[in-house]
């Protein structure tokens, strides 16, 4: 730059300097006052805008401007083609539907939309169709074709002597185009066991929360069963108390008959958590079991009869029907007629007949100190010299006796003295670890990541 200045004439030198000082001077002021001048930028930019914008104002109306026409011709299609080539194809329709007791031939395949009377006189007279279908509770899925005639049906069961397989009923339309004509196909095949991962969020009951969960009902009772000696459930659950369970779903062709046995389960009560799986060694009974090898039966089952409400419990009472101070020898349980009553624990009945003022009555012997007595109960399931396990059906709460509602009256004696059920009930301790057993490592580890799964399928359900 120096030779550029140096080399102008003198008359010029002096400006061009000068502008240089200004400059500089500016460059110091914007590096100086940086805010300043990002203001100032913005009302030119501003004042800029609003020029534009009446100058923009200046222009012609676009209102009054010439309108044009343009057209453009636009070819059709050929929809007569596309028709023809649709005819080509045939249309089947699929429909599902539940049997009803009051079901016809007719009726059940309007249901399916379905108006096919060769169909209905083949299921009136073939002997398979007429008892497959005339079983309420069938789901049954069914083919049609665009004229409404019957080209499939199919409807599955359970065989009432295993519980492993499924029955299928097939009914086909002639394979032949045109062909008329209907066979019906009996097969019976392996139910699948496939895993399902659910819980939920415990409101007011186990069954409530499980219900909102759509978790099957022979599930939760399992569930019960598992964490009924850690959890007395009449009592002690908790409103917030949350629970995972992984389970089997038995299938038909991919339809759910029947559930199976709880794989894996987790529930979390009180802030503390209780965790249990199935285990199984090859040629030996199953269990349920923790994960880190302890079995989950206790000797004795905290409750006979599950989600019931303790009413009377054990010791000094004003009796319901005398209206006096008695002593109250055991626990009351208030159940709706026929709920089922359950042995805590395995043994052999003593007594099953009736006893003056307790009804019907059911008494287990379980060692020669041990024995339990059920009262009050609508029916008796055993006889005496029966033997019976924990968890077994002896008889059904009822109100026989004298009994102001239904309830069962449950008792402890040891050595023929009473002694307060739950009291003894906290106080059992389970058989040994399985935890060094071949095998457990592996499928505890496997629970825990199952239950992990289960776990998170619940909170985002809950969210």
């Amino acid at each position: 730059m120096e030779e550029f200045v140096y080399s102008l004439p003198l008359k010029i030198r002096v400006p061009v300097l000068h502008v240089l000082r200004v400059l500089g001077e500016i460059e110091i002021f914007l590096l100086s006052h940086p805010r300043q001048c990002m203001a100032a930028l913005g009302l030119v930019l501003l004042g800029g805008g609003g020029g534009a914008f009446a100058l923009a104002n200046l222009g012609p109306d676009a209102a009054l401007l010439p309108v044009q026409i343009v057209s453009t011709p636009v070819q059709t299609l050929q929809l007569n083609e596309q028709a023809a080539a649709l005819d080509l194809h045939d249309l089947k329709l699929f429909r599902s539907e539940v049997t009803r007791t009051s079901d016809t031939p007719e009726s059940l395949l309007r249901r399916l939309a379905v108006v096919d009377p060769e169909a209905v006189s083949f299921i009136r007279k073939n002997a398979l169709a007429k008892d497959a279908l005339g079983r309420a509770g069938r789901n049954i899925s069914a083919q049609a074709n665009e004229r409404q005639q019957l080209l499939s049906l199919t409807t599955r069961w359970l065989r009432s002597d295993n519980d492993t397989v499924f029955q299928r009923l097939t009914i086909k339309r002639g394979d032949k185009p045109g062909s008329s004509g209907f066979t019906a196909t009996h097969e019976t095949a392996p139910l699948v066991a496939n895993l399902q991962y659910s819980g939920a969020v415990v409101d007011t009951s186990l069954f409530a929360a499980a219900d909102e969960a759509r978790i099957p009902d022979s599930i939760t009772s399992q569930l019960s069963d598992m964490f009924s000696a850690q959890i007395d459930f009449h009592r002690s659950l908790r409103k917030g108390s949350r629970f995972s369970v992984v389970y089997e779903a038995l299938e038909a062709d991919g339809e759910p008959l029947r559930t199976g046995k709880v794989i894996s389960a987790e529930m979390v009560n009180g802030g503390k958590s209780y965790q249990a799986m199935w285990f199984q060694e090859p040629g030996q009974k199953g269990e349920y079991v923790s994960l880190d090898g302890k079995s989950l039966k206790n000797t004795f089952l905290a409750a006979p009869v599950r989600f019931s409400r303790m009413s009377s419990g054990f010791g000094m009472r004003l009796h319901p029907l005398f209206g006096t101070a008695r002593p109250h020898m055991g626990v009351d349980y208030a159940a709706p007629t026929g709920t089922p009553a359950m042995s805590v624990a395995d043994g052999v009945v003593e007594f099953a007949g009736m006893q003056s003022g307790y009804g019907n009555v059911v008494i287990v012997k379980h060692s020669a100190s041990q024995s339990t007595f059920y009262a009050h109960l609508s029916r008796i399931n055993v006889s005496k010299g029966k033997g019976v396990k924990q968890g077994e059906v002896v008889g059904a709460v009822g109100s026989t006796g004298w009994a102001t509602g239904p309830h069962l009256h449950f008792e402890f004696r040891i050595n023929g003295l009473h002694v307060d059920p739950l009291t003894l009930a906290a106080k059992n301790t389970g058989p040994s670890s399985v935890a060094s057993r071949p095998g457990f490592n592996k499928t505890a580890s496997l629970a825990r990541t199952q239950l992990a799964l289960a776990s998170q399928l619940r909170e985002s359900n809950v969210q």
